[in-house]
């Protein structure tokens, strides 16, 4: 029985530092080379989550931004993808009369861009954008209707929860919304996809496409429940929301403990 193991990435394989220790590394690198199927699923985008796993050799697809993708870890190519439909323009036009001016992912002409308009960014986007100086997929706009452009596919707000709290509770039944604090920057998210759209879904669909009978999922934050709910094991790490503990096969060491490889060195035999 083919096992696929899906880890998440920030506060459960990567340390606070936002990266992976040698010793985690050597343990995934080593176990794949066995045999062992292991992706991870993050709200990441492909570029981002390549950069801090750089350590890791991994020729599977990878799930990111939440699942909106599925990408081909070798040559890059999407292998599953979600867009928003038309609707969306109405949720935008909802966040920017409510004064929310988010950052918008989406394939402008072919080419993967997250555009915004600077001058109406919060304090925490600003902060977010400056730890992205230099992505070729920056792409700074004068007018909101800019932000509309696009097959878009996923759209971050950073701000006040007093003004991203009641959007959320608006839009959260329609759309797939997240809703949590950053574990980096304490700064409020509010996070929204087409309602198709989520780590869960794209599991299952990598899960066939690798034909793999078991699902195996480590976490640590709410977007991580609808991963446990539908894997056959689940394990969160120490440091995990108290919520996704409650939904977990079992808790593990934490992310700075190198958990989720110490339990693959642990538990992983090589068997099919």
């Amino acid at each position: 029985m083919a096992s696929l193991y899906v880890s998440d990435l920030d506060g459960t394989l990567l340390r606070s530092d936002e990266t992976t220790s040698e010793y985690t590394n050597a343990v995934i690198n080593s176990l794949t080379e066995k045999g062992m199927i292991f992706s991870y699923a993050t709200a990441r985008s492909f570029v981002t989550a390549k950069k801090v796993t750089g350590g890791i050799r991994v020729a599977i697809p990878l799930i990111v931004y939440n699942g909106a993708f599925v990408m081909d870890n070798v040559t890059e190519e999407i292998l599953l993808a979600s867009y928003f439909d038309e609707t969306v323009c109405s949720l935008l036009d909802d966040l920017f009369a409510h004064e929310v001016y988010p950052i918008v992912y989406a394939y402008i002409d072919g080419v993967e861009k997250f555009s915004f308009v600077p001058d109406l960014c919060s304090r925490g986007m600003r902060a977010f954008l400056k730890s992205r100086k230099g992505d070729v997929r920056t792409n700074a706009v004068a007018d909101l209707a800019d932000l509309k452009r696009g097959k878009i596919f996923y759209i971050t707000c950073i701000g006040e929860p007093h003004r991203l709290k009641p959007l959320y509770d608006t839009w959260k039944d329609r759309y797939h919304c997240v809703y949590q604090t950053d574990i980096y920057t304490n700064e409020q998210w509010f996070e929204i996809m087409p309602e198709s759209v989520s780590k869960a879904n794209a599991a299952k669909r990598l899960q066939k496409l690798l034909g793999c009978d078991k699902l195996i999922a480590f976490g640590d934050g709410k977007n991580d429940i609808d991963l446990f709910e539908i894997a056959d094991e689940s394990y969160a790490v120490e440091n995990a929301h108290e919520e996704l503990k409650k939904k977990a096969t079992a808790v593990i060491l934490s992310n700075e403990e190198d958990g989720v490889a110490k339990w693959l060195a642990r538990n992983y035999d090589g068997m099919p």
